[in-house]
């Protein structure tokens, strides 16, 4: 569901934090309910962070006392198998545990809606900026004397589509992507790739670039990364930094 939904259905303010809300009358959270006769997490696969490092706070490691009297607390202490330091300290440690496979594939659905909106904008009315030949020139931005941007969720759209092994760099002037004029990778095309046509009009161009970005941008929001808009040198060299 929408990000503002959530919040609005599930959170509340505290201080300058979110907080799940709780139920009036048990006081648990809103997601501990009753499963086959027992109170589980319904959302436990995407339980918050600090859901996932507990027990192992830092309150609950200061003393063998303070662990004892965690384990009173919580039946689930004590009961699991017996974890080694270096175990304790990677679940204590962890941050943003959505960075992963799972995070990338979110991202790389929702660029994908973007891009397919593109395409079926051409579809319909005709090329929205303008007949394409297709001759490349201009992916040889040296020679054609302009530069081409891209977007975090972009990048990370690449990556999961081609394998972030096979992310080329951008040695000169000219995208990597590029062979005797033809785009390799034309079905996971950028954005700007998509919008622009030497023969389009530059301000149907721009208005749908900044509609574009500002999805885009959204994305970056919604599932909390780094938003940059940078060049393809820039972008393409740095992608597996």
């Amino acid at each position: 569901m929408p990000v503002s939904r959530l919040r609005h259905k599930f959170m509340r303010r505290v201080g300058l934090r979110t907080s799940i809300i709780e139920d009036a009358a048990s006081k648990d959270c809103i997601f501990l309910q009753n499963i086959n006769g027992q109170k589980q997490c319904s959302i436990y696969h995407v339980r918050p962070n600090q859901c996932r490092t507990w027990p192992f706070w830092s309150e609950n490691l200061s003393t063998p006392d303070a662990w004892e009297k965690t384990s009173r607390k919580c039946a689930g202490v004590n009961r699991d198998r017996v974890r080694n330091f270096e175990e304790i300290e990677k679940i204590r440690k962890q941050k943003k545990w959505w960075k992963n496979g799972n995070m990338n594939r979110q991202v790389a659905e929702r660029v994908a809606e973007i891009y397919n909106w593109l395409d079926l904008q051409s579809r319909k009315h005709g090329p929205i900026t303008g007949t394409c030949d297709i001759c490349g020139k201009c992916c040889d931005f040296g020679k054609y004397d302009h530069r081409l941007f891209v977007t975090t969720p972009e990048i990370m759209y690449l990556a999961a589509s081609l394998g972030e092994e096979n992310i080329k760099p951008m040695a000169n002037g000219k995208c990597p992507y590029n062979t005797q004029g033809r785009c390799e990778i034309y079905k996971h095309r950028f954005a700007s790739c998509r919008i622009f046509s030497c023969k389009g009009s530059p301000d149907i161009q721009s208005r749908i670039t900044e509609s574009i970005l500002m999805e885009l941008k959204s994305i970056c929001t919604d599932m909390e990364i780094p938003y940059r808009y940078t060049d393809l040198p820039t972008a393409l060299n740095g992608a597996k930094d």
